[in-house]
């Protein structure tokens, strides 16, 4: 076999063997990106979420964290306050959605999906923030709009 019978045997090789290998590699790079990628978004969300909790915290008086909510009359001021920290919730939960929901979701995003849909469900069980919602929905997202108020629906018909 001569030198140049070997070196075309090499770039037959190469085209055959080489070039797919080079694709499916090229692939399976990009797919592990758009995982990172989606995993970094999930994770700067949840650092929005916990920063929103120390907010709820450092307003204790409001009574956010309780189930029930307030069983007694708030101020103007608190009532305020109370409404402000729910915009800020309503535009963390529009984040979350239009940055991870997707309507057919692989079994990652479904998890990380999963756990802003619990926090969602938590909050309109409350009535203090299901009345709110109308004023904190205008002018949202429509399909955001529409999602959180299926929820609420839902959350309003379980037992």
């Amino acid at each position: 076999m001569s030198l140049l019978e070997i070196m075309e045997l090499l770039s037959y090789l190469v085209t055959v063997v080489g070039f797919p290998l080079a694709i499916l590699t090229f692939v399976l790079e990009q797919r592990k990106e758009r995982q990172n990628e989606e995993e970094e978004i999930f994770q700067r969300l949840s650092d929005e979420y916990r920063e929103f909790l120390k907010l709820v915290l450092d307003n204790s008086d409001l009574h956010l964290l309780r189930r029930e909510g307030v069983r007694t009359e708030l101020t103007e001021e608190q009532k305020e306050r109370r409404l402000a920290i729910f915009g800020i919730l309503i535009s963390l939960f529009e984040r979350a959605y239009l940055l991870v929901y997707e309507d057919n979701m692989d079994k990652q995003t479904r998890r990380m999906w999963q756990s802003w849909e619990d926090y969602m469900r938590e909050w309109v069980r409350r009535s203090d923030f299901r009345d709110a919602l109308p004023e904190l929905l205008e002018g949202e997202d429509e399909e955001f709009t529409r999602y959180i108020s299926e929820l609420m629906n839902e959350e309003q018909r379980a037992p």
